[in-house]
């Protein structure tokens, strides 16, 4: 498998930046998001989302965000030829 790259960027109580960097081919692998969450892409892009369910395509556009609530189980692949990344802004509980 060939992993992309997750480099956390900001966290804190509150909610967590992590960058995601995939080359083509490259995959999250399965797992799991325990907080609601916002992408937001850097690139064009295509994603093979594998969940539980089946498989789905998602076509990214820089800017373009969407939204998602805590649960998902999937694994995320670079469909395309080309580099792509996007930012996950995860809306993380905390205790104050």
């Amino acid at each position: 498998m060939n992993k992309a790259e997750a480099v956390t960027r900001f966290e804190n109580g509150e909610v967590r930046v992590t960058e995601r960097r995939f080359a083509a081919s490259a995959e999250t692998g399965w797992h799991r998001h325990d907080y609601d969450y916002v992408v937001v892409p850097l690139t064009d892009g295509i994603l093979r989302i594998v969940a539980g369910a089946g498989e789905s395509t998602a076509e990214l556009k820089p800017g373009v965000a969407y939204f998602r609530k805590a649960g998902v189980q999937h694994n995320v692949i670079n469909a395309g030829e080309e580099f792509l990344a996007f930012v996950e802004v995860e809306l993380v509980e905390h205790s104050g």
